[in-house]
């Protein structure tokens, strides 16, 4: 009972990130901005099509085939896809992809195996990670942004209340999907700062 239970939560979540990446999609390809109302109706119609079996040719909802090529998304990674779809959501700042990246580079290549010792263990009940883990999230705080604090804070309670199957930290904070977009997303940042300085020294040049 307690695994369908689950398996329902992970199947709901999946759809609803299903549909706000199509809705991220289709903002960026045809330049548009949903009004808040069309916003919460076309994701409600999306993650139900993505929820519910179709029929036809397919056994499962299409989120159930999604989950099984992706698996499930970090909680960090869950919160801050849904957060794009706020009225008020802000660009997550560098100084939270950065560490992101930091810890992809080293974490990832030694979970799978290219070293003497494997950081993945260290989700199963390490009190080191969950005090680093509370600690980033202190840091977001300090340094002004607030949502870093309810992500870090909702994957440690999502975490210690086995909201997924995996009983490992890690699930909850990280994945592969996460480390990518924070590795792109560095050089993606660093190269539109340096054209905003390039326009404001066009712009206030003599002449």
């Amino acid at each position: 009972m307690m695994n369908q239970y689950m398996q329902l939560i992970a199947l709901l979540e999946m759809s609803i990130t299903c549909a706000v990446v199509l809705i991220i999609l289709l903002q960026k390809i045809f330049q548009i901005d949903f009004p808040v109302v069309a916003l919460v109706a076309v994701i409600l119609l999306l993650s139900n099509i993505f929820f519910w079996p179709l029929g036809m040719s397919l056994e499962l909802p299409l989120s159930a085939y999604v989950r099984g090529v992706t698996g499930d998304l970090s909680i960090v990674t869950m919160l801050l896809l849904w957060g794009v779809m706020l009225p008020s959501a802000k660009k997550t700042p560098l100084g939270f992809k950065a560490p992101i990246a930091l810890i992809a580079i080293i974490f990832y290549p030694l979970a799978l195996g290219f070293g003497m010792w494997d950081p993945y263990a260290w989700g199963y009940g390490s009190i080191s990670l969950l005090i680093s883990a509370i600690v980033f999230a202190m840091l977001c705080g300090l340094a002004g942004w607030t949502k870093g604090v309810w992500l870090f804070s909702f994957a440690i309670i999502a975490w210690s209340a086995h909201w997924h199957e995996s009983a490992n930290l890690w699930d909850y904070l990280l994945d592969p999907f996460l480390a990518i977009w924070a590795l792109f997303a560095i050089p993606s940042a660093i190269y539109l700062k340096r054209r905003e300085k390039v326009q404001s020294g066009y712009l206030f040049r003599a002449g």
